[in-house]
């Protein structure tokens, strides 16, 4: 019971811990103040790894919509139909299993305040929790020579998989506006 009990803490703890690790990177050479307009560059949404049971029009359809917000906040607006923009924008979303070593320490000594300890041997337990981790990558590269100007992501610890469409939709549009919050960058 106490093991279940113990196990159970830290797996709690492991879901409280839903930090997402937000990372920016850019060409600070560049004016992004010339970036007026943006295009999907195609395949807009790339998945790692490539699992049918993560790949879905429908998580495809979420993230475009929270990145074209998100850029639509930003100033940008999508290029005319058949235009290049002056932005391509190519996103992932790659999911990956980690592993945390959890070592608990049952038993032990306590001690009175006169003095004089009791109780039984101490001993430690030590086992892997593994949990799913989802990153959603931003990159968005310049429409004339196609390089890289800019990229952004974020990561979050998934508490169950597959979450629902709602915790679903609202994962994707909280992690795109972290990931956008800091562009154009300053």
């Amino acid at each position: 019971m106490l093991r279940r009990l113990v196990l159970f803490s830290a797996l709690a703890l492991l879901a409280a811990c839903q930090t997402n690790n937000v990372a920016q990177d850019f060409d600070a050479s560049r004016d992004f103040a010339a970036y007026r307009t943006w295009s999907w560059k195609e395949p807009a949404l790339q998945y790692r790894p490539d699992d049918p049971r993560i790949k879905s029009d429908l998580t495809e359809q979420r993230i475009r919509q929270a990145v074209s917000g998100q850029l639509d906040q930003r100033g940008l607006r999508p290029a005319q139909a058949g235009a290049r923009g002056d932005l391509s924008v190519q996103t992932y979303l790659i999911v990956e299993n980690r592993h945390q070593q959890v070592t608990t320490q049952y038993g032990g000594a306590w001690g009175g305040y006169w003095g004089g300890y009791w109780g039984g041997p101490a001993f430690n337990e030590t086992r892997t929790v593994e949990y799913k981790v989802a990153t959603i990558q931003i990159d968005l590269l310049d429409g004339r020579d196609g390089k890289l100007v800019w990229r952004g992501s974020a990561e979050q610890t998934m508490n169950h998989y597959p979450p629902n469409p709602e915790e679903r939709n609202s994962a994707i549009q909280k992690t795109v506006t972290q990931v956008l919050a800091n562009y154009p960058p300053r």
